[in-house]
């Protein structure tokens, strides 16, 4: 038996989920989405930063667009590692096309000029 905190909605349920995947505690169907997605193949949302030239500021913030494995985490943060980017930069301007393959663009979350 697992113990989970549902992240779907700030209401947090605390939901058990068994070894057939039969999740309790939930309020509702999206909470045992996340539970089964979250026991089979977790993934994540990465956020970092990347190296800018010619901005204000020296590094820029980050995100992959859609979640990504969480066993490419690493993959992703060592391939945003090794971005430089120019300015000026709008917020969603894609930073990494297609991150290690994994579907995901890397796209700016701040606007740098």
């Amino acid at each position: 038996m697992r113990e989970l905190v549902c992240i779907v909605c700030p209401r947090g349920c605390h939901m058990k989920v068994d070894d057939e995947l039969n999740v309790s505690g939930n309020f509702c169907p999206r909470g045992a989405s996340y539970a089964k997605a979250e026991l089979t193949h977790p993934t994540r949302v990465v956020t970092s930063t990347v190296r800018i030239k010619g901005a204000r500021y020296p590094r820029c913030p980050v995100k992959t667009a859609a979640p990504v494995p969480k066993e490419r985490v690493g993959d992703v943060m060592a391939e945003i590692a090794k971005v430089e980017i120019s300015a000026p930069v709008r917020v969603g301007d894609t930073v990494i096309e297609d991150v290690c393959g994994t579907g995901a663009a890397v796209v700016a979350t701040r606007e740098l000029t």
